[in-house]
């Protein structure tokens, strides 16, 4: 990232380092699976082959990353557990869950076909994850016997209410049927009136799948007769146990010993103590601007390997802008999106409650839905291009407790985006007229942006201003009222019907200034916290001024005449000068003529 003024920001972001000697579990679990089991028609109360789709990806995971040693999952849900000297990310809890998450998710939809070849993806699954922070080996052995019982009281339940409810009961009827019952008593129903054994139902239901690395002897080469040559190499295979808790199972997988460490003693029960530690989620700070930005995961190798144009990929661009489209369309908290390149950041309002503000659920779910995006839109942008292989990006939230925090957090942004394609447009320049790369960093090193801008003369590139905007400054996406209209699905804003029509621009907007265009300022009110009072009578002042760039041609300032709108509405709704929301208002007002005449 570029150096600038605006670096003060990431001052705010919070180190969330797992220290050592904890030891690191990722758990993911399915958004919202239920309704995504009913949409693609899963088979109740277990889809054996929805279950081997999850197990696949598991596989995958660990074969993806070589820190993660141990994997646990049942239904929608997967625990990784890494290596106890594992350094991955610097063992940053964010960047960890929000990478295994969106690999995980990139798994699942690329692998769907080959499990559901006669099903549609009718809409995109994501996930949700977290990190759980585990003390000692047997704290990790607590917490796997919690998953497992999980699943076997999950099972057996779900199997239950389906015999039930197959047998004429309506769900409601067969909840309150169960009530109260015991494990003993539902086995017992199982048996007597469905005639259903539970300990004969597949172990992959009952017990849930562990994933593990062992040494298998694998092919990798054929020698001049065409004899294969075998070496040893670690696999991840899936097991299946009644007891992955218990000494007997994990103390003889000496892989397993040597990475996280042996079972000492055999436990029964887990204290009521360790599973609130384990559902225990840190909430961010209220009150305050939430920014998630997701970056891509070695896009500097995707981008090669799926041959992407060089300095900027104009399809691989819109591509990201439209997975940030659909973020905001399933995400209404997040009211705007700033990206470039392989990032995005989106910015969720104020006084969201958006997961009960748990910073882990907010990122994954996020990163996982964009991931999942990215891998069903791609084909869309690129017909003729195969997917490699999976992408993936990590994600973190910072919190920002001012709107002048949070333009200064856009500004850095897009200052960083200016700085970077103005280097990288120069050192394509000088690779393409022979240079190798290494010689290009050399050349541009210590040079200032006049000399930049110099270089590319000589290449032809006579304005590096009249680039496209989208490669210079990034962009925006955020959600724009148009029209009136009195259908019922539209939405009242002090007065007047708008559609609500979802924008990606590519506009000169300047966050140092923080500059929008006109039809967005209406929309925004509401966002970033103005009374909904104030909102009628800027409307109303917004239509009667007219065309505002006949008073910027007669020489009045448009710094001026928007001071002076705000301060009729601060006087006649009597609100402080010194009231965050209304600065947070006057963060967004456009100053200057550039942005005025265009209204």
């Amino acid at each position: 990232m570029a150096n600038s003024k605006y670096e003060y920001v990431k001052s705010f972001e919070v180190q969330d380092e797992v220290m050592f000697p904890n030891l690191i579990v990722a758990r993911i679990g399915g958004r919202d699976f239920r309704r995504f089991s009913e949409v693609h028609e899963f088979v109740k109360p277990n889809d054996e082959v929805a279950l081997n789709l999850m197990n696949s990806c598991a596989v995958s995971v660990l074969e993806e990353f070589p820190d993660i040693v141990f994997a646990y999952g049942y239904s929608d849900e997967y625990s990784f557990a890494l290596k106890k000297t594992t350094r991955f990310y610097q063992r940053r809890a964010s960047k960890i869950h929000s990478l295994i998450v969106s690999f995980f998710t990139s798994a699942y939809v690329t692998k769907w076909k080959e499990f559901f070849p006669h099903k549609e993806l009718i809409y995109p699954p994501s996930f949700c994850a977290r990190i759980i922070s585990c003390a000692s080996i047997g704290v990790l052995q607590a917490y796997l016997l919690w998953r497992q019982n999980d699943c076997h009281i999950n099972n057996q339940h779900s199997t239950c209410i389906h015999e039930l409810v197959k047998h004429g009961k309506t769900e409601r009827e067969a909840q309150e049927f169960l009530k109260g019952t015991r494990k003993r008593e539902k086995h017992d129903l199982l048996f007597e009136q469905f005639g259903i054994n539970y300990e004969k139902l597949p172990v992959i239901v009952r017990q849930g799948s562990a994933i593990l690395k062992t040494k298998v002897e694998d092919v990798v080469k054929y020698d001049n007769n065409g004899a294969p040559v075998k070496r040893l190499r670690r696999k991840a295979g899936i097991i299946h146990s009644k007891n992955i808790a218990g000494k007997n199972f994990w103390n003889e997988h000496v892989d397993l010993v040597k990475e996280l460490g042996s079972f000492v003693d055999a436990i029964g029960k887990v204290e009521p103590d360790y599973i609130r530690s384990f559902q225990f989620e840190a909430q961010l700070l209220p009150s305050t601007w939430i920014v998630i930005r997701i970056d891509g995961c070695h896009f500097h190798r995707f981008s090669e390997v799926h041959e992407f144009v060089k300095p900027n990929d104009e399809q691989a661009l819109k591509l990201m802008n439209s997975c940030a489209m659909a973020v905001l369309k399933e995400f209404q908290d997040i009211v705007f999106a700033y990206g470039v390149s392989d990032e995005y950041s989106f910015i969720v309002k104020k006084d969201s409650q958006f997961y009960q503000r748990r910073a882990s659920d907010m990122v994954t779910v996020v990163v996982s839905f964009f991931t999942s995006i990215y891998v069903v839109h791609w084909k869309e942008f690129f017909p003729q291009k195969e997917l490699k292989y999976l992408p993936s990006f990590d994600g973190r939230a910072v919190c920002y407790p001012s709107s002048e925090i949070l333009r200064d957090y856009l500004a850095w942004r897009q200052v960083d985006c200016h700085i970077n394609n103005q280097y990288n447009t120069c050192f394509w320049e000088l690779v393409k007229s022979g240079k190798s790369k290494s010689e290009a960093q050399n050349y541009l090193k210590g040079t200032q942006a006049a000399e930049k801008n110099e270089l590319l003369k000589q290449f032809g590139i006579t304005d590096y201003n009249a680039l496209p905007l989208m490669f210079r400054q990034g962009s925006s996406v955020f959600w724009d009222k148009i029209g009136r209209t009195h259908e019922e699905s539209s939405q009242n804003i002090g007065g007047y019907y708008a559609h609500r029509l979802l924008r990606v621009s590519y506009a000169n907007y300047h966050f140092v200034q923080w500059k929008f265009e006109s039809f967005q300022v209406p929309s925004l009110l509401g966002q970033i916290g103005i009374p909904m009072p104030a909102i009628p009578m800027l409307v109303f002042i917004w239509k009667i001024c007219g065309n505002f760039s006949i008073l910027c041609q007669e020489g009045v300032s448009g710094f001026w005449v928007y001071n002076t709108l705000f301060s009729v509405i601060r006087k006649a709704y009597c609100i402080q000068e010194n009231v965050v929301r209304i600065r947070g208002l006057d963060s967004i007002v456009p100053t200057g003529r550039s942005s005025l005449s265009k209204l």
